[in-house]
């Protein structure tokens, strides 16, 4: 019964975004000059990061196997309650639970 709001950045534009910067930018510090050879390697780098100003990261490994192929039908896309928002609405938008109070996604 939550309504869901995403704001994309427009396409570009990550590289400005201030979270994205200052995080790694010391996740690429922390790993400079070790060969990324696994996944395993990459995470615990990813993990092992701090600064001296008390930044630390949380990194969690989704070993999660997801379904591939899985196609939505026009019609269940059409029944997935979404109002855009007047300002590009094509990157920020409200998704909210179906009449019948499920969201169907």
């Amino acid at each position: 019964g939550l309504p869901i709001t995403v704001c994309h950045f427009p396409p570009g534009t990550s590289k400005w975004n201030k979270i994205e910067h200052r995080l790694f930018s010391f996740i690429t510090q922390n790993w400079r000059g070790k060969p990324l050879v696994s996944h395993e390697v990459i995470f615990n780098l990813i993990a092992a990061t701090t600064t001296d100003t008390g930044l630390r990261v949380h990194a969690e490994l989704d070993s999660t196997t997801y379904p591939l192929g899985q196609k939505v039908t026009a019609a269940e896309l059409a029944a997935v309650n979404i109002k855009r928002h007047d300002f590009h609405g094509d990157w920020n938008y409200t998704i909210s639970p179906a009449q019948n109070g499920t969201l169907i996604l």
